[in-house]
Formats: structure tokens, sequence, C-alpha cells
């Protein structure tokens, strides 16, 4: 059921409307996609969602990048403004 196409599209539509220097949990983006606990979810589908989406507004709820790139990650999100040190979001 996690990766049928209407999970696929709630959390991509979510994903595209995170504001830009914004970042969001991949809990709190299942939630908001209509599927509390599916964070696991959100993290194998980003992983397999190629750019233009926004991946790197997904974060973990302690402010960690577990992106498998989080070297990119914490490049594009300082690109947006986003404070980023020692692999975390720094969370206001």
């Amino acid at each position: 059921m996690r990766n049928a196409p209407d999970f696929e599209d709630a959390v991509l539509e979510v994903l595209g409307a995170i504001p830009e220097g914004e970042v969001i949990s991949y809990g709190e983006l299942a939630a908001a996609a209509g599927h509390r606990g599916a964070a696991r979810a959100v993290g194998n589908l980003l992983r397999a969602t190629a750019e233009p989406a926004p991946w790197w507004r997904v974060i973990r709820a302690d402010g960690r990048l577990v992106a498998p790139d989080a070297g990119r990650q914490a490049e594009k999100l300082r690109e947006e403004g986003v404070a980023v040190e020692g692999g975390r979001v720094v969370l206001r």
C-alpha cells in the first residue's frame, strides 16, 4: 500500500509545496500526505525520486541529514539559506 500511486502522488505533492528555505521531517511529510506513521516509506520513495523534486528539504526529526548524499543535501540547503552545522539543520 505504501508504494501505491496515491501514496506517491500525495507525498510528492506535499514535497513540492515545501517553500524554499524550509525543511520538514520524514514523519511530518508522511502525516501531511495523509499517511501518518509512514516515515520510512517516505524515505524509500525519496531515494527513488530524481530531481527536480526538492528531496533535500526533508530531514530527520532531530535535524540530522540522512540523504544518501548528505554533503550535497547540506550544500543545497545552505544555498536556500538554511543553517547546517555538523551534519544537522540548526532547528529554531
